[in-house]
């Protein structure tokens, strides 16, 4: 009997989580990335011959990737060394004081109430409750859910949930529902940056996006090697469950013949058939027709509903003075202006925050020479548009330079920097201008606006970030595994269908 045949466009998480469901439930898998390895926005780039990560830094939602593996046979352990993270991160302003939040809730209780007073830490531990029945009330119901909308999540909640999901605040904003808990200005400020966890302003995207302060409690992972080796993983095991993972194979159009998928079609020429596609590119690239017409089972996507894209510095380099942790923020110093000048006047920041990921450090020692950085501040998605002046990166790493000087972090670098601009992200991901999000999350609406696994044309499939459950590494895998799980139902089925699924998302990283 002849195997049903699938092609998995991209070797992001989604597509590498897809391919190896599909691989495990016995179907003949082919993977097809344009690139020389997996990962797509988990990548890597070399400074001065040193590799380091140049994406996603944080590991989180350990169980995901947990059940994935033993899901396919394998052990989490076993193949990737994770180390727990005490401190999760290091926050700094315009002075020389820093708060650190810690895994263990008890010790960042503590040094809220040491940073900002008693009843700031109070205020906090109210945070954090509120935080855990978000999550709890939108984890299975939404996240986890192939098919979410409104009424979905109202009936799967049930009578007995019903309050729960009315506690959620879906129609208050995250900045409005900070100013709720907190009085310091400076705490408000650390915990509406989750809103840029998934590309967004913290004074549009709502409330919900909370539920990232518990996610975060239940563990920040360190990879050993990195986070481009997680992808390297995940790829090793798709090939070791029989799947053919192509790279430098760059796919020019989706073809379709008897109304359902038959190919696709490389830039070399070369046509691979498929019964099966998962498509695991933005939904921009597939929108606009740069994967055929075929392919063109989506709406456009509105420019101004892009999420933030960046602008990131690769450094090789000697600090001092400030004791940087693996994860450290820097804030600019007027939140609202910094995100008006990303959305509304489609320009860099003129003070921006920037988050700094030290690669070398496990906790605040010190590395004895050079040190990897990944510095990054936030970005317009208008790298197709308006690309940067060629003077704005330097002019933007020079603003940098003040700003750790500001809070004693003297950074020097060894080599000239990697750094790489929306017109660059636009490059490597196209369709998005450099969004690295997907749909911005503005508005309560958003959360369902995100395409789900199934399209309108039959045989073709959806994964990523642009996708449900929405952006991070983890929402990713969750959407590979989404759209692996529709392609296996709907080969069971006596009539295979291609409804098309509208949900939404959010990001946990």
């Amino acid at each position: 009997m002849t195997r049903d045949t699938a092609v998995v466009i991209g070797a992001g998480v989604g597509g590498l989580a897809a391919a190896i469901d599909l691989a495990a439930a016995g179907l003949s898998v082919t993977l097809l990335e344009r690139a020389p390895a997996p990962g797509g926005k988990l990548r890597e780039v070399s400074v001065a011959g040193q590799a380091m990560d140049a994406g996603p830094t944080v590991f989180t939602l350990r169980d995901v990737f947990e059940q994935l593996f033993a899901d396919a046979g394998f052990s989490l352990d076993a193949l990737l060394a994770l180390r727990p993270a005490e401190r999760l991160a290091r926050h700094a302003w315009d002075s020389p004081e820093t708060l650190d939040l810690h895994a263990d809730r008890d010790r960042s209780v503590a040094a809220i109430g040491a940073f900002a007073g008693a009843a700031e830490a109070r205020r906090y531990v109210a945070f954090c409750n509120r935080a855990r029945r978000i999550h709890d009330a939108l984890d299975a119901t939404f996240m986890r859910d192939a098919r979410p909308s409104p009424a979905a999540l109202v009936r799967r909640a049930g009578l007995r949930g019903l309050g729960g999901l009315l506690r959620i605040a879906p129609f208050t904003t995250l900045w409005q529902a900070l100013g709720e808990h907190f009085h310091d200005p400076r705490l408000r400020q650390l915990f509406a940056r989750y809103a840029t966890y998934c590309g967004s302003s913290p004074f549009a995207a709502p409330a919900t996006l909370m539920l990232i302060a518990h996610v975060e409690q239940q563990g920040v992972w360190l990879v050993d090697g990195g986070m481009h080796r997680l992808a390297q993983v995940m790829a090793d095991i798709a090939g070791r469950l029989g799947a053919t993972c192509r790279y430098d194979s760059h796919v020019t159009a989706i073809e379709a013949g008897r109304g359902r998928v038959s190919a696709v079609r490389l830039a070399d020429g070369t046509r691979v058939t498929a019964d099966i596609i998962v498509c695991n590119a933005d939904i921009g690239a597939l929108a606009d027709g740069r994967l055929g017409a075929a392919a063109r089972v989506l709406p456009p996507v509105p420019r101004e509903r892009r999420s933030q894209s960046a602008l990131t510095f690769n450094l090789l380099a000697r600090t001092q003075g400030f004791a940087l942790l693996r994860h450290n923020v820097f804030f600019g110093g007027d939140y609202a202006r910094e995100f008006d000048d990303v959305f509304e006047h489609r320009r860099l920041p003129r003070d921006p925050t920037v988050y700094v990921c030290a690669q070398d450090r496990d906790g605040a020692q010190s590395p004895s020479g050079d040190e990897r950085l990944l510095c990054l501040v936030n970005a317009p998605p208008d790298g197709d548009l308006h690309p940067l002046d060629p003077g704005a990166p330097e002019r933007c790493l020079e603003e940098m330079m003040l700003r750790f000087a500001r809070c004693g972090l003297q950074v020097e670098p060894s080599a000239p920097p990697t750094i790489t601009t929306p017109a660059d992200f636009d490059a490597l991901f196209p369709g998005t201008g450099g969004a690295l999000y997907g749909q911005v999350s503005h508005g309560w609406r958003a959360s369902f606006e995100r395409p789900g696994s199934r399209t309108r044309l039959p045989g073709l499939y959806l994964a990523g970030g642009s996708v449900h459950p929405g952006a991070g590494v983890p929402m990713a895998t969750l959407s590979g595994r989404l759209a692996a799980a529709a392609v296996l139902a709907d080969l069971r089925s006596p009539r295979r269908s291609g409804r098309t699924a509208t949900a939404g998302g959010t990001s946990t990283r």
